[in-house]
């Protein structure tokens, strides 16, 4: 009788902590809700280097440390940012905006975008040192600190202004189509995030020069006039007519522009542009249209004269740069370059004639970053050498290859390194810690902590969050899972799972970040009493190229493969429903939805099919091509994965949703399909967000999410 009373006691304990805690909301869970903030984990705010010392907000105050010092002292204050600022001729704001940190002549400044202007504000002085104006329309601004000018996009026009506010005009076309300093060239692929380059010591600059004219126009609608706008957009589709890039080079002092003479076709891929620290070269990757060669050349930056192809790379499948080269300081004859040519991205030790001196790093994982020490004697990368789920900081001799591990704990740790490569601030977490903020000293990887977060969801009725791993279809590749269960998850009942998918090339969703890096989605689905499963199969992310490349030219299939035999698993554990069986995913998990709906109806009873693409050949060329090539070449591959043609396979309850205008899936995709459902007598159900690109964002996401969320409880509880 007594351990009746004990165990009854016990659940009553139980039962009213679960009473207590509190629920979490879609206002708390999705970017865009009224609270996401409150859950976001906490570390110092703006925090950042200047020099070897840290500096972080806290009020209205910068203060600042050296590593190792418990000391901290005022750098500036809002009053006297506020001073410095009216003294300019400027006005006040209300709180330290964002800033960057420009370091010159030893002199830590903030660099501040306020007013339609960019300034360089000194705190030791609390003075405006210089103010750069800018108009409105100018884009693609590019800061070039020896000069103190910016190089931006205006129109039609390439203009460099000065801190006197002359404006100079250094590249123009009348062609509507034509485009310089753009960042979106070769749309965003092969690593490019923008389209100004500086030269080391600002006496010339490098653009892209984008002509469209040969693109074909593709119609997007803006229904917020009185009388909707057509707004077209260049979208060159998979085997369609693509545009012509060039590079130029404006050198300041004599105003003359050259552009490099880069042979082969009109429509390939120039990449990974860098300069030579001496300025007189300029050295990039030029890939061809079929991606399966690349080459770095060196270009003559005074005559555009082509000077030597120093390495090739070739592959049956593709090849992808995503990296500049890396001059070795110290060393204005070597570089590294980061390769895939074994497979794996890793490092390789090249002079300037073209010659391997010698690989620095090897192994079945991947190298995801690099920057050199400043005596050029070694490289500081970020890899995943410990696991494909984390991502560690390692120092790697440039004379040996030899690596030192310097981030002692397991799990994913973002790197910031100071100027002088001596110090690393490292915002860590794994899947049971939200975040410590800490500094690495990179000579003896002595840690130092700053700031240890709390659990942000503490007294909430929280999701539990474990990961495993299982056996792909080709049953010899090892796959890693994240299942995501409801508050109090009880292993004996049946639940509802639904499968959250992405399973395209660069994502990777399962990694050893805090909760297996569940996301707010994630979280709120299973706060509503769903299991969550999400499985990265072979072709995502950080796995090598073997991997990734598998689904070459068949999209869609090994993907699937590997995803059923996540079902397989699922359908295996007791507390899985298996008649109701969910699925969900955006942009490449759309078409994974869709697909594993029209394929597997047997299985899945509800789907949600976010901006999915349904037929690769409305997708646009860099990507779309790499991975399938083109629907001239590979018929059958684009056949297998068109989904209009799977139209009449659809037996469950399937929601499309689609943003109308999208510039990336265009929307074409999913109207397309609605047409093929309709002949083929299946009965999808649709949903539009208007205004919105590729992605929902903003408050309406919560508005996204509750409408997923309300759809599978329509049909799947």
């Amino acid at each position: 009788m007594k351990r009746h009373l004990i165990v009854l006691f016990s659940l009553l304990l139980a039962m009213n902590a679960a009473a207590q805690e509190k629920q979490l909301t879609a206002q708390d869970l999705i970017p865009g809700g009224k609270n996401t903030y409150r859950f976001v984990p906490q570390s110092p705010k703006q925090l950042s280097f200047a020099g070897d010392s840290y500096i972080y907000r806290q009020g209205d105050t910068l203060l600042t440390a050296r590593p190792g010092q418990k000391k901290r002292a005022v750098w500036l204050t809002l009053d006297r940012l506020n001073q410095g600022l009216e003294e300019a001729g400027l006005k006040a704001v209300k709180s330290i905006p964002a800033f960057s940190v420009e370091e010159r002549d030893g002199t830590p400044r903030l660099g501040l975008w306020l007013q339609s202007s960019f300034l360089l504000f000194n705190p030791e002085t609390a003075r405006v040192d210089y103010r750069i104006p800018y108009r409105k329309g100018d884009t693609n601004f590019a800061y070039e600190p020896h000069h103190k000018r910016l190089a931006v996009t205006q129109g039609r026009d390439l203009v460099v202004i000065d801190s006197d506010s002359n404006r100079t005009v250094v590249a123009h076309d009348d062609n509507e189509a034509v485009s310089f300093g753009a960042s979106n060239v070769h749309r965003n692929e092969f690593g490019i995030s923008k389209g100004i380059f500086w030269s080391p010591q600002g006496n010339a600059v490098a653009f892209y020069r984008m002509d469209e004219s040969r693109v074909t126009d593709y119609p997007l609608v803006d229904i917020s006039a009185r009388t909707a706008v057509l707004k077209a957009t260049k979208y060159p589709m998979a085997g369609m007519a693509s545009h012509e890039v060039k590079v130029g080079v404006c050198h300041l002092a004599s105003g003359d522009t050259v552009y490099l003479r880069t042979p082969g076709e009109k429509d390939q891929y120039l990449t990974n542009i860098a300069w030579s620290p001496d300025e007189s070269c300029i050295y990039l990757q030029r890939l061809n249209r079929a991606q399966d060669t690349s080459r770095l050349e060196a270009y003559d930056a005074t005559t555009g004269r082509l000077l030597r192809t120093l390495f090739t790379e070739t592959s049956e499948k593709y090849v992808e740069p995503q990296h500049p080269i890396i001059f070795l300081p110290g060393h204005d004859d070597r570089f590294v370059l980061l390769s895939r040519r074994d497979g794996y991205h890793h490092l390789y030790l090249y002079n300037t004639e073209g010659r391997l001196l010698r690989q620095l790093t090897s192994g079945p994982w991947e190298v995801l970053s690099a920057t050199p020490s400043p005596d050029g004697k070694s490289l500081l990368i970020t890899s995943t050498e410990a696991s494909p789920l984390e991502t560690n900081l390692y120092k790697v001799s440039v004379a040996s290859g030899r690596r030192t591990r310097l981030t002692p704990q397991s799990g994913v740790h973002n790197i910031r390194l100071s100027r002088s490569g001596r110090y690393a601030i490292d915002l860590f977490s794994n899947h049971e810690t939200p975040r410590i903020t800490q500094l690495i000293n990179t000579a003896n990887g002595k840690v130092e902590t700053l700031l240890t977060a709390e659990n942000p969801y503490k007294g909430y009725a929280l999701p539990s969050v474990v990961s495993g791993t299982l056996t792909a279809a080709d049953d010899t590749t090892t796959l890693y899972y994240r299942v995501t269960r409801p508050p109090h998850f009880d292993p004996e009942k049946k639940y509802p799972v639904i499968v959250y998918v992405y399973g395209g090339p660069h994502a990777q969703m399962v990694t050893d970040r805090f909760l297996w890096g569940a996301s707010g989605n994630d979280l709120l689905m299973a706060t509503r009493g769903y299991v969550v499963f999400t499985l990265d199969n072979r072709g995502s992310a950080n796995r090598g190229l073997p991997f990734e490349a598998v689904t070459h030219h068949r999209l869609g299939e090994e993907e699937m493969a590997d995803q059923m035999r996540g079902i397989a698993w699922l359908q295996a554990q007791p507390w899985c429903d298996t008649t109701r069986i969910g699925i969900h995913g955006w942009s490449y998990g759309g078409f994974m939805t869709t697909n594993l709906m029209l394929t597997h109806g047997d299985v899945f009873k509800v789907g949600v099919a976010g901006g999915p693409v349904i037929d690769w050949k409305y997708y646009e060329v860099m990507y779309g091509e790499r991975y399938m090539g083109t629907p001239q070449k590979n018929p059958e591959g684009y056949k297998g994965s068109n989904l209009n043609l799977k139209a009449g396979n659809l037996t469950g309850h399937l929601l499309l949703i689609h943003c109308d205008t999208d510039p990336v899936v265009v929307w074409q995709h999913s109207l397309s399909f609605l047409k093929s459902c309709i002949q083929a007598g299946t009965y999808p159900d649709y949903f539009v967000y208007p205004g919105h690109a590729h992605n929902v964002i903003g408050p309406e996401r919560v508005h996204l999410y509750e409408k997923v969320i309300r759809y599978f409880d329509d049909y799947l509880k």
